[in-house]
């Protein structure tokens, strides 16, 4: 047994520097396939390839402001549900492994399933973006970079207002890009929606910017 050892060290150390470059050679072969594959999946085709994506929250985007507008900037499908970084797209992805069991199981194959879910899955990525403070919107917009006498009056006084309370995009942009969940009103037959509060959820106080910190009025 010591016989043998000797001799499979013996072969390594007898290859020296071409084992070496055999080893660092392959590492850049494996990555470049890896990354590859990574930035293959991270495609608007890749992710409407198949029908729930393309006949559902697809078409929705398509008549909104992220898909067509007068600069022709668009925001695509990763661009807001795929992180940048490295370590948290990583994670990401492992997470939407899941959706290929979804895919397996038929769990929203139709119109009618997917609008049944259709709370479910929104309340699912407004957390993801709450708890990321909507990182991914900020790869394109951040109150850094408001110029509030640019904006109309009614979005410079939200966006202010927005900061001060230490909210993040997602409070107040739900629906930018897909179709809200119906709301769950107090009349009419029960519509298993939403409630208005979790459109719009109230600014606890811990949250709230300290009056001593806001602008004085007059």
């Amino acid at each position: 047994m010591e016989t043998n050892k000797k001799g499979f060290v013996g072969r390594i150390r007898a290859m020296g520097w071409g084992f070496a470059a055999m080893l660092f050679i392959g590492g850049i072969l494996f990555w470049g396939a890896f990354n590859t594959a990574m930035e293959w999946t991270n495609r608007e085709e890749f992710c409407i390839s198949c029908h729930e994506m393309k006949d559902n929250v697809y078409q929705e985007y398509r008549n909104t402001i992220h898909a067509s507008n007068r600069s022709g900037v668009r925001a695509t499908c990763p661009d807001c549900h795929v992180p940048k970084a490295w370590g948290p797209k990583m994670i990401r992805k492992i997470q939407a492994s899941n959706e290929v069991l979804h895919k397996v199981l038929g769990t929203i194959d139709t119109p009618e399933k997917f609008n049944a879910k259709r709370l479910e899955l929104a309340k699912h990525e407004w957390e993801r973006m709450k708890k990321t403070d909507s990182r991914e919107c900020r790869n394109c917009h951040n109150y850094d970079g408001f110029d509030y006498a640019e904006q109309g009056r009614r979005s410079s006084k939200a966006h202010q207002t927005g900061l001060n309370e230490g909210k993040t995009c997602i409070d107040c942009h739900k629906g930018i890009a897909h179709t809200l969940p119906e709301v769950e009103q107090a009349i009419g037959a029960p519509k298993q929606g939403a409630t208005p509060e979790e459109f719009h959820p109230p600014v606890k106080p811990e949250e709230a910017k300290p009056e001593a910190d806001k602008p004085a009025k007059g």
